[in-house]
């Protein structure tokens, strides 16, 4: 028997999956809530008001410069806890691997969810493993729900968005989308470029208190552009992108330029967008920049009455309208 890859065993609730659960899951995740061999889990009451959220993830390859499915799961549902307000405390995890993956690739994968869990402050209370078979997943996906105490003394409500209002982002964008991109050797290209992939956390806790913030999201699938649309929609006004200050690598800009890759819509995991009244966004601004997550930030454009569009303003004086995203550019990303 080949003990150094899943097996369809591995998920019929018998010795293989019992010692899979305690090897892997347990020695990485264990925590005095952690019960694997209960169905629930008693939490302890929360001190505040509780934000819950859930999301599923997918990337090809598993690693990735700059991080991989592991920590990806972690930091994608801190961020969107992070962005509503909240301080994030416990995680799920469910776990859906393909026949015929390596043992030491999920060993490391969960390794690395566990790590990026503690930097995070938070703990996984339960989980679920399943197996299918060889052909019918992509290696591994994660299902990971999260529970957090909302701590944001900013009202933070996308209808509350106004004209003159100001659109920052805490650094550059795109990253995720490109690295990913670069780790398939897709075109016969190859690079250096780190995802963006991280805890948002220190960004949004140190802005969240400030009256004047109306809206932070996470740019991750779509990109900016998409969190734009999404303002648009919301808010009935235009939101107005300004080219020259929207923060973008010089290894996101060449490889968009060869194969005609839009980087306002490649998906960023490591990045804020912000929404607040002018008067407040230079604050914000010199806040994220004192951190060294958010040394790039910038305010990169305005909310203008209107006709509910994202308009690019150009580097050459012009205006080009972006349209909401159809397409999937990059599939197979978060």
């Amino acid at each position: 028997m080949d003990d150094t890859r899943i097996l369809l065993a591995h998920g019929n609730g018998g010795r293989l999956m019992r010692e899979l659960i305690a090897d892997i899951f347990a020695r990485h995740l264990g925590n005095p809530l952690l019960d694997t061999d209960a169905d629930a889990v008693t939490l302890p009451i929360l001190d505040g008001e509780p934000m819950l959220t859930t999301d599923g993830f997918t990337v090809q390859p598993l690693e990735f410069p700059g991080g991989n499915l592991g920590s990806l799961a972690v930091h994608g549902v801190v961020n969107d806890l992070a962005v509503a307000g909240a301080d994030p405390r416990y995680l799920t995890l469910s776990a859906l691997i393909e026949e015929g993956l390596e043992v030491d690739v999920l060993d490391r994968l969960i390794a690395s969810f566990a790590e990026a869990a503690r930097e995070s402050g938070v703990a996984v209370v339960a989980g679920d493993t399943k197996v299918v078979r060889r052909g019918e997943g992509g290696g591994l996906y994660l299902s990971v729900a999260g529970l957090g105490v909302k701590r944001a003394q900013a009202k933070l409500a996308i209808e509350s968005i106004a004209a003159g209002d100001v659109v920052l982002v805490s650094g550059p964008v795109g990253d995720h989308g490109i690295a990913v991109m670069l780790a398939r050797e897709q075109f016969g290209l190859s690079g250096e470029l780190r995802s963006d992939s991280a805890s948002v956390l220190p960004l949004t806790r140190a802005v969240r208190d400030l009256p004047g913030l109306k809206f932070m999201r996470d740019p991750t699938r779509g990109g900016l552009a998409t969190v734009a649309h999404e303002i648009a929609r919301a808010s009935g006004h235009s939101v107005a992108l300004d080219q020259n200050t929207v923060p973008l690598r010089p290894e996101v800009v060449s490889v968009c330029d060869m194969l005609g890759y839009d980087p306002y819509f490649l998906a960023c995991e490591g990045r804020v967008v912000a929404v607040a009244d002018a008067s407040s966004g230079g604050d914000i601004l010199s806040r994220w920049r004192a951190l060294p997550e958010g040394r790039a930030a910038s305010i990169i454009g305005r909310i203008e009455s209107g006709s509910g569009r994202v308009i690019l303003e150009t580097g050459l004086g012009g205006r080009r309208v972006l349209d909401e995203l159809e397409d999937d550019p990059l599939p197979r990303i978060c």
